[in-house]
């Protein structure tokens, strides 16, 4: 079953769940959480602010898959955002994926967002106002990103720079520790805002490092970049067989250069890099689930032979599928 809502009627089911939400905060900052509705799920979506920042954390699930209507309001409004995904699928990002959007773009007049039933929603995103010092510290902290990437950081509203790439080990850590934050009040603001400050580091330093190549960075229109997004979910839905790199541009209707290099450019690595990474993050999330065993998990993601499956496993998480598999059963 579908819930299908628009966005005002979807606001109005959060307010009527949470007529006085809770200030968790305190005169230095705000931390407020509010509860999902129960005619859609449970958990809680959380929003702490304080001077030019605000961390929300999202941690539900919907009981089934519901679809937002959204009307573009015609504000030009410019995005300084950094988010990671521990879990779920939301707005075009995956579990275990991190992103950065900064400057502003054209908005269709009409779109959807969806939310799959059953899927844990786990992630923190980082919002940096434009005009705040925070904001002009990151544009200014890239002299060795290629000037075009500099260019859309330091010109907020006249630009737009979209990165998706995938979360660290070095990046989990703060972002399990802001989940299990067991501070409060001022203390709690210090804690978070440092976790914060590391988090933006770790995702400036994999944006450099992505871009020290020459030759990532094209120029991309809000239609190119629907178009390499469409081109990700043909790759995902494709796993055990996906297209050559010129089958899917040709699906996509983009040249395969553009394909290639906006790729690399939005999601920080190559069209087949990514698609291993998602075989392998899918494999770990089958194995967590402990449905499978690893010849069908293999299978799942588009290994024939097992044994190449375990290699490229256990090169990626540093353990055997099967060691995995067992650990996770074991507790």
């Amino acid at each position: 079953m579908t819930i299908t809502i628009s966005r005002a009627d979807y606001d109005m089911l959060w307010q009527q769940a949470n007529p006085q939400p809770q200030d968790l905060g305190g005169t230095s900052f705000s931390d407020i959480r509010r509860i999902v509705p129960e005619r859609l799920g449970q958990g809680y979506i959380q929003s702490i602010q304080w001077t030019g920042v605000e961390l929300t954390l999202f941690h539900y699930r919907f009981h089934e898959d519901v679809h937002i209507l959204n009307r573009a309001n015609n504000e030009d409004a410019c995005v300084c955002e950094i988010g990671f995904h521990l879990s779920g699928n939301r707005r075009g990002k995956c579990t275990g994926e991190n992103f950065i959007e900064w400057g502003s773009y054209d908005t269709p007049d009409k779109w959807i967002d969806v939310t799959y039933a059953n899927e844990p929603i786990l992630k923190a995103d980082i919002h940096l106002e434009p005009s705040s010092g925070l904001s002009q510290i990151v544009a200014d902290t890239l002299p060795d990103l290629p000037a075009e990437i500099r260019q859309c950081l330091e010109a907020c509203g006249d630009s737009w720079l979209s990165e998706i790439n995938m979360i660290t080990p070095a990046m989990r850590v703060p972002l399990e520790q802001i989940f299990n934050c067991p501070f409060h009040g001022k203390t709690r603001q210090i804690y978070l805002e440092s976790k914060c400050l590391e988090l933006i580091a770790l995702k400036l330093e994999q944006l450099k490092e992505n871009d020290k190549r020459p030759g990532v960075f094209c120029s991309l229109k809000p239609d190119d970049i629907n178009r390499i997004y469409r081109a990700r979910t043909i790759l995902k839905v494709n796993l055990d067989n996906p297209p050559s790199l010129m089958e899917l541009a040709r699906k996509v209707s983009l040249n395969d250069y553009k394909l290639k290099v906006g790729f690399r450019q939005i999601f920080g690595t190559t069209v087949f890099g990514y698609l291993h990474q998602y075989r392998m993050e899918t494999a770990r999330q089958l194995l967590q689930e402990q449905r499978l065993n690893v010849k069908e998990v293999a299978r799942s993601v588009g290994y024939v032979s097992q044994s190449r499956f375990a290699t490229a496993f256990r090169k990626e998480f540093g353990i055997n599928p099967k060691a995995y598999l067992l650990s996770k059963k074991s507790g």
